[in-house]
């Protein structure tokens, strides 16, 4: 048996296999048009990156880059491949009626505002009031 604890790579012996590469760099480059129709396909929904590197035999980090580039304007996604957003609307919460303080008094809060209506008022003008003020919404 060998005493494998005296070889290191100096003293090894000789190589049995040596390449040596010349010419152009085998680096491949893509297009801002293909990084860009990627970058839009990783858009849709239920589109995981990973798996759609895989299948252009890419590196998945590829494209969080170019994901990147595009978020930061340095790669151009055409019109219709960017993401489109709906602007949101806020409304006014809806009208709440709570019973007051005082007994028989009743609140309605409303866009801001806060009316009491007291004991004494009749319910149809309440019920009038209230109509009125969701009216106006």
């Amino acid at each position: 048996m060998e005493d494998f604890s005296t070889i290191d790579a100096t003293n090894a012996g000789t190589p049995r296999r040596l390449e040596v590469l010349s010419g152009e760099s085998r680096r491949r480059t893509y297009t801002d048009a293909l990084k860009a129709r990627l970058v839009a396909e990783t858009l849709q929904p239920g589109v995981c990156a990973a798996d759609l590197a895989r299948r252009h035999g890419l590196h998945p980090q590829q494209i969080y880059t170019w994901r990147r580039q595009a978020r930061r304007g340095q790669l151009v996604l055409q019109a219709e491949d960017a993401p489109m957003f709906v602007p949101a609307l806020a409304s006014e919460p809806p009208m709440k009626a709570t019973v007051g303080a005082a007994p028989g008094e009743m609140v309605i809060e409303f866009g801001g505002f806060r009316v009491r209506i007291g004991a004494e008022v009749a319910p149809e003008h309440a019920a009038a009031l209230a109509a009125a003020l969701k009216a106006q919404a």
